[in-house]
């Protein structure tokens, strides 16, 4: 069922969508109706352009079926990179010594951790919870290695993982206080906290494309369904979660659509964006 909280549309120039339960369902198929409304905005002139806390070669499949042009905003906006996958436009690394206060305050809640690289993707087990699904996910397999001691210097993202969602809850909030200024800490999904550069989050994915694409924030729009969504809600001029969205998240947008399992991104292009576009002449 679509609700609007009753804010008003602006005129959009461009959607920013959210991957994992919104743009794809469940069993993340992007679907015949999903690749449609994108090309229904095309066709209206509207820019479109994905952000997911994915690392870029996990956003692969998505170029060719949405004959994507703009940049992709990988790692919640870790690493802005060209749909060649090679052209990088912007990245924001973690700081020299954080990753190793990180992983220590993820590790005291006893949540599995995660790290990834510009190109890589590095796990103590293979057979740990959620690694074989996030390797079917992305495409490609993880580093096993025994320790994260000697990482790369180029840590974008690093990931806490626990099916405890109370502990991933509490974890996120000591997380956050043991990094301070020099990260951002939001959780994914309810089993992953996600680690990145403080000003990777996906509010900054909304101010790096108004900038990099000169539209104005507030006639960009952004559709999501997790909490770290609400930071890219906060910034553009309408935004809209997804039917599968908690209370919380349904609350802080400007429109609520249908669960990513009925088409939900595709009612919300057709229903809010188009419409509105239209309405604005």
């Amino acid at each position: 069922m679509d609700s609007t909280n009753g804010r008003s549309a602006k005129p959009i120039r461009m959607l920013i969508a959210d991957v994992d339960g919104t743009l794809v369902t469940q069993e993340k198929v992007l679907t015949k109706r999903a690749v449609e409304a994108v090309l229904h905005l095309r066709e209206a002139g509207i820019q479109f352009s994905v952000t997911s806390g994915r690392p870029p070669r996990g956003m692969a499949m998505l170029i060719d079926p949405l004959k994507l042009t703009q940049p992709l905003a990988a790692f919640n906006g870790g690493v802005l990179i060209e749909p060649d996958l090679t052209t990088v436009v912007d990245q924001k690394y973690l700081p020299a010594g954080v990753p190793e206060r990180v992983i220590e305050a993820i590790e005291k809640h006893g949540l599995d951790v995660w790290v990834y690289t510009d190109t890589g993707w590095f796990v103590r087990d293979a057979n740990a919870a959620h690694v074989a699904r996030e390797q079917w996910t992305v495409k490609f397999p993880p580093t096993v290695v025994k320790t994260f001691v000697g990482l790369p210097s180029r840590v974008a993202k690093i990931v806490g993982v626990s099916d405890d969602y109370a502990r991933v809850a509490k974890c996120e909030k000591d997380v956050q206080e043991a990094g301070g200024e020099h990260i951002s800490a939001a959780r994914s999904q309810p089993y992953y906290l996600d680690v990145t550069h403080p000003q990777a989050n996906k509010g900054g994915v909304v101010l790096a494309m108004s900038t990099l694409l000169n539209i104005p924030s507030a006639e960009i729009a952004t559709i999501g369904d997790m909490p770290n969504d609400v930071l890219m809600f906060q910034k553009s001029g309408m935004s809209i979660a997804m039917g599968n969205a908690s209370p919380e998240v349904q609350a802080s947008a400007t429109y609520v659509t249908a669960t990513n399992e009925e088409d939900g991104f595709a009612k919300a292009i057709e229903k809010f964006v188009l419409t509105a576009r239209a309405a604005n002449g």
